[in-house]
């Protein structure tokens, strides 16, 4: 399944007692179609307050239905936040996880000097102006395959803190600037944290170089804090072509963005 869910209303993907979480409410509408109990497994677990438009899903079940029913017959008993946008049978060797080839992030910082109304809870933002060329200029220095130990969250699970970050970039319109992000996997609070210190650059409290100097230090206490969840997304995850996924499982836009984005 492709899943797109407003994480503003729920406490991160992944399982909890309470049953406040995506996964929670998606096991809950797809096991009411299956008509037995279902667990699905993600592409990649977001945390409380991140979206996503192109998450990415699997699930075994025994249940024989058509595909339209685990689209809208799971859509009438998703919370509100949350729908399925396609479903495709697969091979039983799939994994939503450890089939995929690349994950695509986004976040969208609000840059004046009030917040948003409209767009509260699914943007970031950050009241003092930013200056584009020189965060342009700092996240060259992170494009490639480095240890981001730097920008890695001390309950990160991950085993290495190497990571191939394939693109990384930084656009600007208007009071809006768009950070995307590419890579074969992120650790735990990466892009946030690495969006932080891009704002520290942007907003003049260290110049362009000192991104190379903290990503060479390996050591998250010389970083900034961890940015606001409110405006990443998971916008895309790559597959194989013999999987025949949807564009491959790449949704990459949020759908409330102005077309010149």
């Amino acid at each position: 399944m492709g899943v797109e869910y407003c994480g503003a209303g729920f406490e991160g993907w992944q399982t909890q007692r309470h049953g406040r979480t995506v996964q929670d409410g998606l096991e809950r509408a797809v096991s009411l179609i299956a008509g037995e109990a279902v667990q699905v497994v993600c592409a990649g677990r977001t945390d409380t307050g991140v979206h996503a438009s192109a998450q990415v899903v699997h699930f075994d079940t025994g249940a024989q239905r058509p595909l339209t029913a685990w689209v809208r017959g799971v859509n009438t008993h998703l919370p509100d936040g949350v729908v399925v946008r396609w479903s495709r049978q697969v091979a039983d060797d799939f994994h939503a996880r450890f089939s995929a080839t690349g994950r695509r992030y986004r976040y969208l910082l609000l840059n004046r000097p009030v917040r948003s109304a409209l767009f509260h809870g699914r943007v970031g933002w950050f009241h003092a102006p930013l200056a584009l060329e020189p965060m342009q200029r700092a996240a060259a220095y992170l494009a490639g395959t480095h240890d981001f130990s730097s920008f890695r969250a001390a309950e990160c699970q991950a085993n290495s803190p190497v990571r191939t970050l394939r693109e990384i970039s930084v656009r600007q319109q208007g009071e809006w600037f768009v950070f995307e992000f590419e890579a074969n996997a992120f650790l735990h609070h990466m892009i946030r944290n690495i969006v932080g210190a891009l704002v520290y650059v942007g907003k003049g409290t260290h110049d362009a170089d000192w991104m190379a100097d903290l990503l060479a230090q390996r050591d998250r206490r010389r970083a900034p804090p961890t940015f606001a969840p409110h405006g990443l997304y998971l916008a895309g995850v790559d597959y194989p072509d013999r999987w025949s996924l949807p564009q491959g499982g790449r949704i990459i836009a949020p759908a409330f963005l102005p077309p010149e984005f």
